[in-house]
């Protein structure tokens, strides 16, 4: 029986990741200014990479919703969070040299990359 809620529960957490990705992917065409503004100045192209990073982002979600991709979709959503997680440490970084309201915010936001790391290794088979 408790095997049976465990399972239940990671499919409808898997569901929900997917949900999430394939949303926060849309929000890179609909708000791509949000994600512009924590680019690092290191890289070039920004438009250009928040575009493919919102691309990548809901392929990701659309591939773990199935059983035959889900591990393909995990493996490209671990590889987008590692590859993004810089962006978040520029929002950090913007934040305190500005002294913006929120900084604690994006402080607690970097140990949620590590949780999401984790949510979608649970998806690997």
């Amino acid at each position: 029986m408790y095997f049976t809620i465990l399972m239940d529960l990671l499919l409808l957490s898997k569901y929900l990741l997917a949900i999430l990705l394939i949303v926060a992917g849309i929000l890179h065409f609909v708000k791509p200014q949000f994600y512009l503004k924590i680019m690092p100045s290191y890289l070039p192209a920004h438009h250009t990479l928040v575009i493919l990073s919102g691309i990548v982002e809901i392929i990701g979600g659309l591939l773990l919703l199935f059983k035959t991709t889900q591990s393909m979709g995990a493996y490209l959503t671990i590889a987008l969070l590692v590859a993004v997680f810089p962006a978040n440490i520029e929002m950090s970084r913007k934040y305190y040299v500005r002294k913006k309201k929120g900084f604690w915010v994006t402080i607690l936001r970097l140990p949620l990359q590590i949780l999401l790391l984790w949510w979608a290794f649970q998806y690997i088979k």
